[in-house]
């Protein structure tokens, strides 16, 4: 399962990086964290950093749907992965971080400009 959500992933933008970390979890990223993967004994779960702020019209999260931040996808054995609609959801998770990123820009370029002289 984490195998089939692994290619996935990868093939919805070419440009995410996938790291593995905390004792072998994976992590893909673009311009900050789009999702961890989980295998557990009877699922894996994908959890969206962002995920609150995503649009899922697909219905693909659930699990944490009462947080403030973070969703997730629990796949158990069986499960048949839309992989069309997690490609969307993993496009709609760069494109937050994206703007998320272009949104905290401006201040570090504020902050970094000349001050004017007084005349």
């Amino acid at each position: 399962m984490l195998a089939t959500v692994r290619k996935v992933i990868l093939q919805a933008d070419p440009e995410i990086i996938e790291e593995w970390k905390y004792m072998g979890t994976p992590r893909w990223s673009r311009d900050g964290t789009i999702c961890i993967g989980n295998a557990h004994k009877d699922k894996v779960k994908l959890t969206f950093a962002h995920g609150a702020g995503l649009p899922d019209p697909d219905k693909l999260f659930n699990n944490g749907l009462g947080g403030k931040e973070w969703r997730a996808i629990d796949l158990f054995e069986g499960d048949r992965v839309n992989e069309r609609a997690l490609k969307k959801l993993i496009l709609a998770a760069a494109a937050h971080n994206r703007a998320e990123l272009k949104r905290k820009k401006p201040a570090t370029a504020r902050a970094s400009r000349p001050k004017a002289r007084k005349k």
